[in-house]
């Protein structure tokens, strides 16, 4: 609590045993101490003041992250009509890539799906629609406008302590992604691993994670995924002000990203 303002942290922790998606997972995390204490410590020499130092080694769409307009293509086009040919190489992006999203600080809903059908976490393949997102409006009493980031809590995030569960976790089907893209949304977010049912095909975009296709390579609408949303659900805070400021990693389909939710306490103000 600062000047009456909660904060929530809304990333999941890092470690090498937390759940990565099957499409990322040689990319892996680990974190390697390369300078010790020890190796610098002589006190007769240089005091006492020692350091230590580690290299990151992680996947950008590992942990908490937010994904880059690159990351997904329509036909080989990304959004905005430019051909993945004229922009990628080994190195990366030359357009659309991480780097180009603008610190995010924007009016933020929660829509609490899980909290809707009554439960603590959807079951594994759960499929959330237009018509959940909807009614969640609807209980909450709250609506969506442009510019807003919307996150979706399905209570998968429970379960990030256990790899095999959380990535056969719930998740949204190409309706709630043209639902939420329909209301001129800057963002969208969910604690799942990928946004979409995993696994589930769309019928008729015929492919995969429909969500992805929909909301990056055609809409420009960014996606944060591995959310962290118990804290903010059991405060019951469904409006809030969203934080998100992506890494600028030059020509990279996405970044790790620690989102705040900041929430303006009203019973204590003034207290």
């Amino acid at each position: 609590m600062i000047d009456n303002t909660r904060i929530f942290d809304l990333e999941q922790p890092r470690t090498a045993e937390m759940p990565i998606h099957p499409a990322h997972q040689q990319a892996g995390y680990s974190y390697l101490l390369h300078r010790h204490h020890e190796d610098e410590y002589r006190p007769e020499e240089a005091g006492p003041r020692t350091g230590a130092a580690g290299v990151i080694i992680c996947g950008e769409h590992t942990g908490t992250h937010i994904d880059a307009l690159c990351h997904q293509s329509d036909a080989l086009v990304l959004y905005g009509g430019v051909p993945v040919e004229d922009v990628q190489s080994s190195r990366g992006f030359t357009q659309r890539g991480v780097e180009e999203i603008p610190p995010i600080v924007a009016p933020g809903v929660l829509l609490d799906v899980a909290a809707k059908e009554g439960v603590d976490s959807l079951e594994p393949g759960h499929v959330v629609t237009a018509e959940d997102l909807e009614a969640c409006c609807e209980e909450q009493g709250v609506g969506i406008e442009p510019g807003d980031v919307v996150l979706v809590r399905t209570g998968n995030g429970r379960h990030w302590g256990n790899a095999e569960r959380y990535l056969a976790g719930p998740g949204m089907d190409a309706g709630a992604s043209y639902w939420v893209a329909d209301r001129g949304v800057v963002a969208v977010g969910a604690d799942n691993a990928g946004w979409d049912v995993p696994g589930l095909k769309d019928p008729e975009l015929g492919c995969m994670l429909p969500g992805h296709l929909i909301l990056l390579a055609r809409r420009g609408i960014y996606i944060i995924e591995n959310l962290n949303l118990e804290e903010l659900a059991a405060a019951g805070r469904h409006r809030f002000d969203f934080v998100c400021t992506p890494l600028k990693f030059v020509g990279a389909t996405g970044s790790p990203v620690r989102p705040l939710a900041i929430v303006r306490d009203e019973t204590t103000a003034g207290a």
